[in-house]
């Protein structure tokens, strides 16, 4: 599935032509001219990034940006802002609330892009799309297959996002709230011990070679995916 990037922008040439160049490199562009259109596109399933201008009717590009990363569901969005403003003070306001990066108009698509992928590597260390192996156990987010050694693998929908959160994140150790936030969602009702529940599951699916070892229990603490 390609990533989302909401494009907020006044005036709409500018608007189109950014979702021209998002979706010439494939991904998938959502607009809004304002800040109220703004706040209704950002809902479930939320944007995977936002290209927010400085100055936009109902509001500013600050305000919206403070008010997404106070809220517990949004502040995980990153943020590009895009303004007319080059000052270094409108650079550090923009920064200081939570933007992710700034651009200052006229910029070129070629930058632009250089500057998303730079922010998604910053906030997902491993890219979305791209195939993990480790120790023969390979995940291929994009058909959605998991095989060890080349045999395939049968995991359900959860076990599948789990494993995929693990191979992304490894020899770090997760709690079952920080497995349910990033993995179900923090806007889903989920009890603590269903992670118990799915982590059995994905132990089960990973039998086959021995991949089952890789998903450790941390007594006390919660999981890690660890090869040592």
């Amino acid at each position: 599935m390609s990533r989302k990037i909401l494009i907020v922008e006044d005036e709409a040439p500018i608007r189109e032509m950014l979702s021209f160049v998002m979706e010439q490199h494939g991904y998938q562009a959502i607009e809004a001219g304002d800040y109220q259109s703004a706040l209704e596109k950002i809902v479930e399933p939320f944007p995977d990034m936002i290209l927010l201008d400085w100055m936009i009717p109902g509001g500013t590009g600050i305000q919206l940006a403070k008010k997404l990363k106070s809220d517990d569901f949004t502040r995980a969005i990153p943020i590009i802002m895009l303004t007319a403003r080059g000052e270094e003070e409108d650079k550090v306001r923009g920064l200081e609330v939570g933007a992710d990066d700034y651009m200052t108009k006229p910029f070129s698509p070629k930058e632009l892009m250089a500057r998303i992928r730079a922010v998604f590597r910053r906030v997902s260390p491993t890219s979305l799309d791209e195939p993990i192996e480790v120790e023969g156990l390979r995940l291929d987010p994009v058909s959605h297959r998991v095989t060890a050694f080349n045999d395939p693998l049968d995991m359900g929908p959860t076990e599948f996002r789990l494993l995929h959160f693990f191979m992304s994140h490894p020899e770090r150790v997760y709690s079952r709230e920080q497995l349910l936030d990033n993995v179900w969602g923090t806007n889903v009702y989920v009890e603590d011990r269903t992670v118990d529940v799915h982590i059995r599951r994905l132990r089960k699916a990973l039998e086959l070679h021995d991949h089952s070892r890789l998903i450790q229990t941390v007594r006390g603490v919660g999981y890690r995916f660890s090869k040592n």
